[in-house]
């Protein structure tokens, strides 16, 4: 079984996000694996591990595309369990949107089905990514390749003949459990499981991994393809929320009703 793991460079979110150029993007320099994505590697590992491991031919594949930076989510990715990373490293993808970044990741699960010489039979995914929390990817991702698509999964089972997977999704208002043949995309939330956290032999052992890297020609894509050229949409402007302002306060002191009153009708709330 191949299973691939598309993962994605993003700012740290304890640190100061930086925008920068026209159109505005982020600055992903110092960025680091998206922790949604963590949920999504470690459901591959535990699937291995239950049905055999290495030796029973399984292997999870990391995926990413992005600048030069962005491997550092695949050496992330790698120490957390990947096999092999594949990198689509290409200075036409700047200001790609979902729906390029989703043509993109489709032809790059494609090439590494070639590269592998081997079919992908499940594709991985977070349920968004910590940057954009669009969750638009997956979906798109998953009618490009034509594989049948399983959204917010907060848990997750392959069958033992490896043939078909249940999840189970969670509503407002009820639990929905669905069912998939192979090959399929599940976008899983941070509900599914509880990352691991690499072991020294772990991080050791990832330096070793092979990681891919291919331009987009390297998919057969034309860079007019990609890109702010290829999107349907566009960032125009971003400015930081504005900080919050302290609240008034109402004392009771025997017309707090008629002030709070007063309060709403000069904001015409009531």
């Amino acid at each position: 079984m191949t299973i691939v793991v598309p993962v994605k460079h993003v700012p740290d979110a304890a640190g100061d996000r930086v925008l920068a150029g026209s159109p505005p993007l982020l600055e992903r320099a110092s960025g680091i694996l998206s922790e949604l994505d963590e949920y999504a590697l470690e459901a591959a590992a535990q699937i291995v591990e239950t049905h055999g491991g290495a030796a029973a031919g399984h292997r999870v594949l990391a995926l990413t595309l992005g600048p030069a930076g962005a491997t550092g989510a695949l050496k992330r990715a790698l120490q957390l369990g990947a096999d092999a990373g594949f990198h689509v490293l290409d200075d036409a993808l700047a200001g790609s949107d979902a729906w390029v970044t989703a043509r993109v990741l489709a032809a790059a699960v494609q090439r590494i089905a070639a590269a592998e010489d081997r079919a992908v039979d499940l594709v991985l995914t977070g349920m968004a990514s910590t940057d954009g929390e669009t969750s638009l990817v997956p979906g798109q991702l998953a009618e490009r390749l034509g594989l049948a698509h399983v959204g917010f999964a907060s848990s997750l089972a392959l069958a033992e003949d490896g043939a078909s997977l249940t999840a189970v999704r969670h509503t407002e208002t009820e639990a929905l459990r669905v069912a998939a043949d192979l090959p399929a995309l599940v976008a899983v939330t941070d509900q599914v499981n509880t990352p691991r956290y690499p072991t020294f032999k772990a991080i050791m052992a990832a330096k070793k991994k092979p990681v891919q890297t291919w331009s987009v020609a390297d998919l057969g894509l034309d860079t007019g393809d990609v890109g702010l050229a290829g999107s349907l949409t566009e960032v125009l402007d971003a400015v930081p929320r504005p900080p919050r302002t302290a609240g008034e306060v109402v004392a009771d002191d025997g017309e707090g009703g008629i002030r709070l009153a007063e309060f709403l009708v000069a904001r015409r709330l009531v």
